[in-house]
């Protein structure tokens, strides 16, 4: 899908920081980081919603979103994750390409009131770095 940003970062046409690559999911760093280490977690092929994954892909998502979030919680030092994902313009999605937050979380964040801070791209790729040297 070309003019799908998440099919452009999978492509490398676009810059992404990467955290998990396999046949079928990709994970990289969220732009925004209202808490550091939030990371997206993306099928490889293109899937506009959760209505449009196959029983392969929502599978290995979910297994790489476990792995990674046992993996954000030991480096982040984070008490809690939270896991969201939003389905249509109603649900506020932005990306129609299906994604899956990772976000951690600490006491009194206050993530509710607080805005996403876009990160620039070296503080990024330090964060996956951090993340991917802790990966099993």
């Amino acid at each position: 899908m070309t003019d799908c940003i998440f099919c452009k970062i999978i492509a490398k046409e676009a810059t992404g920081s990467f955290v998990y690559e396999d046949e079928h999911v990709v994970a990289f760093m969220d732009i925004s980081q209202p808490n550091p280490y939030k990371v997206l977690v993306v099928p490889r092929l293109h899937a506009p919603m959760i209505y449009d994954l196959n029983d392969e892909q929502a599978a290995a998502i979910m297994q790489v979103a476990v792995k990674l979030s046992r993996v954000i919680r030991e480096v982040s030092k984070c008490e809690g994750l939270s896991v969201f994902q939003s389905n249509g313009r109603v649900a506020n999605q932005e990306v129609f390409h299906f994604h899956l937050h990772l976000l951690p979380r600490h006491e009194n964040d206050n993530h509710a009131s607080r805005r996403n801070t876009v990160t620039d791209r070296a503080t990024l790729d330090e964060l996956a770095a951090d993340l991917c040297a802790a990966l099993p």
